[in-house]
């Protein structure tokens, strides 16, 4: 073989090696778009969690309602600092108010002492490249850690009338870039009991601390007509629902998290109560508003003396709004409260 067919030979082995390097890269570019595209719909990944960053809870009392996060100090507006300061005049306070969120289910199951079921869950894919949800109950401590927001607001009320949330109480950002995470959020009132308004403080602070598990549970679900482009495509792949962008849309059902569930047992898009009745309930939302929320809610009846009420606020992981796309941003819970309703 002579110089210029070894040269041609050489060139050619070259260019070969080159193409099998640059088809590898091809490959693994098409592979990884394909990872990065299925992983936007899962319900949160365990390497980038859905979280929101800034937390704002401001409470309001109108026509002669008083409130309090103690149960003796007595106010018309709550804000955050009340509620985190409450465990010096509340020894018993387990008022969760952590900087930051992350997506956690319910079925508004309550226990004994009071408490409402809370699962933190996670996505994961398994060796096949299958998603799956795993779930843990999360359950409060007084502080400034969690994944949600729970606390005991105090109501005083001197006549026994209807409970109203004013068209002020809403669940918004301030972000230029609304990322649609506030579309995901719960909030839920669990009436724990009443007394006179002259009862102790002790005896005030016990409500509904033992034989609790029968309280009536109230589920408000705000911004349920409104969703992002990306939780439309959300609902579409992972639970083969159509929904659209709205205002106006319909509610989307979905199911709550009610039992741990193992890792590689539940695959994402059959976390519901059909495959899984033992793990997944139904969840029914009491109170339905629109992003615009221009109407009273009536939302229960407060009996004469002083009414303990848990209240958890969250972002539901079972909302198709709660995808990959929405992390980040700030959330206000805004909630004002009255016992009349204005005439129309």
């Amino acid at each position: 073989m002579n110089e210029n067919q070894k040269e041609v030979v050489t060139t050619s082995k070259s260019n070969h090696r080159k193409s099998r390097r640059l088809l590898l890269l091809l490959l693994l570019l098409c592979f990884t778009g394909v990872i990065l595209t299925t992983s936007t719909y899962a319900w949160f990944t365990s390497n980038e969690t859905v979280a929101v960053n800034t937390i704002t809870v401001n409470i309001a009392a109108q026509n002669g309602i008083q409130v309090s996060t103690d149960g003796t100090n007595w106010k018309s507006i709550i804000q955050t600092t009340d509620i985190t300061s409450a465990s010096n005049t509340y020894a018993a306070a387990v008022n969760q108010l952590p900087q930051s969120l992350e997506p956690v289910s319910s079925a508004l199951t309550v226990t004994d002492d009071g408490k409402m079921d809370m699962f933190y869950g996670q996505v994961a894919a398994n060796d096949a490249g299958d998603w799956y949800l795993s779930a843990n109950k999360s359950v409060e401590a007084n502080g400034t850690t969690g994944k949600f927001i729970a606390f005991d607001l105090f109501i005083k009320s001197d006549t026994t009338s209807n409970f109203y949330m004013t068209p002020n109480s809403k669940v918004t950002t301030a972000d230029e870039d609304d990322k649609g995470i506030k579309n995901a959020s719960r909030v839920a009132y669990v009436v724990l009991g009443n007394t006179t308004a002259d009862d102790t403080v002790a005896n005030i602070q016990k409500l509904g601390t033992t034989g609790a598990a029968a309280s009536p549970v109230y589920l408000w679900e705000p911004n349920y007509d409104v969703h992002k482009t990306n939780a439309i495509a959300h609902a579409r792949d992972t639970y083969g629902l159509t929904i659209t962008e709205g205002p106006n849309a319909e509610r989307v059902n979905y199911d709550g998290i009610m039992a741990d569930v193992p890792v590689d047992t539940v695959k994402v898009g059959e976390a519901n109560a059909t495959k899984h009745a033992t793990q997944f309930k139904a969840v029914t939302s009491n109170y339905l508003t629109t992003a615009a929320n221009a109407n009273y809610t009536q939302i229960f009846g407060i009996t004469a003396g002083v009414t303990k009420v848990r209240i958890y606020m969250w972002v539901e992981g079972q909302d198709v709004d709660c995808e990959n796309s929405a992390s980040g941003g700030n959330i206000n819970y805004d909630l004002q409260f009255t016992t009349t309703q204005p005439a129309p």
